[in-house]
C-alpha cells in the first residue's frame, strides 16, 4: 500500500487564495448600487459558491431589479478586476503545493470560480504553480456537485479514492465527500465534523509532506 496520496487537489476561494474578503468588497460594491447593505450573513450564505446561486441571491436581495444573471456577470467582472490587481495566499498554501511537487506528488487547481477568475488569480500567482486548473466552466456542473474532483482524478491519471482534496467551504466540502476523495477540511466560517475520511485543521501552515505522510497512513490504519 502507497504511503502517500495518489494526488492531491487544492480548492482556490479561501484554501489557496485569501479572497474571501475581496469577495466581500465585490459583493457589498455591486449590492450598493441598488440600494442594498450587503453584510456578513449574506456572504456566509453565498460561501462557496455557485455563482449562480450567489446571482440569484442578490437579485432577491436587490428588488428583484435586473435579472440573476446580470448580478452574476457583474460580479464576475468586478472580481476578476479586483484579483488580478490584489492575489493575497493563504498562509502556508504555496509553500505545501511546492513541497508536495518536489516529492513528485500530483497536484491540481480546482475551483468553482470560473475561468477568468482563476485565470486573473494564476496571473500573479504563476501559471506554473499547479500542472493544471479545473474551473467552473470546465465541468458541466460545478461544486456542490462533485464533476470536478471527478474530472481532476481522471485528468492526473489518478483514482479518486486514493487523492486528498483540500477545502474550506460546505460547497466544497460536499463535492469532495460526494467524490470518494479523502478530505482535509480547513473551515471557513462554518463547522465541519471529522469522520473516517475527513479531518479538520486551521491553516495550511500545520502541514508538510511528512505530516500529510503520517496522515495517509492514520487514514489507512482507521478504514
Amino acid at each position: 500500500m502507497s504511503n502517500f496520496f495518489e494526488a492531491v487537489f487544492f480548492d482556490m476561494d479561501g484554501l489557496m487564495v485569501d479572497s474571501e474578503p475581496e469577495w466581500l468588497k465585490s459583493e457589498t460594491e455591486v449590492t450598493a448600487v441598488f440600494g442594498y447593505s450587503w453584510l456578513e450573513e449574506d456572504q456566509v450564505a453565498c460561501l462557496g459558491g455557485p455563482l449562480t446561486k450567489v446571482g440569484q441571491y442578490m437579485f432577491d436581495k436587490c428588488g428583484q431589479q435586473q435579472s440573476p444573471q446580470f448580478f452574476t456577470q457583474t460580479l464576475i467582472d468586478t472580481q476578476v478586476a479586483r484579483m488580478r490587481g490584489n492575489t493575497p495566499t493563504m498562509p502556508g498554501a504555496i509553500e505545501l503545493v511546492r513541497e508536495l511537487q518536489l516529492h513528485g506528488v500530483k497536484t491540481a487547481l480546482v475551483s468553482a470560480s470560473p475561468r477568468n477568475i482563476v485565470d486573473a488569480v494564476l496571473d500573479n500567482l504563476g501559471h506554473d504553480l499547479f500542472p493544471f486548473s479545473i474551473s467552473s466552466d470546465d465541468v458541466g456542473v460545478t461544486k456542490p456537485d462533485p464533476e470536478c474532483y471527478l474530472k481532476a482524478a481522471t485528468m492526473s491519471g489518478s483514482e479518486i479514492s486514493k487523492c486528498l482534496v483540500f477545502e474550506d467551504s460546505i460547497t466544497g466540502i460536499t463535492a469532495a465527500k460526494a467524490s470518494g476523495a479523502y478530505l482535509i477540511a480547513v473551515p471557513h466560517l462554518v463547522s465541519v465534523t471529522e469522520s473516517l475520511r475527513v479531518r479538520v485543521i486551521k491553516s495550511l501552515e500545520q502541514l508538510s509532506y511528512s505530516k500529510l505522510s503520517q496522515l495517509k497512513s492514520d487514514f489507512s490504519a482507521a478504514i
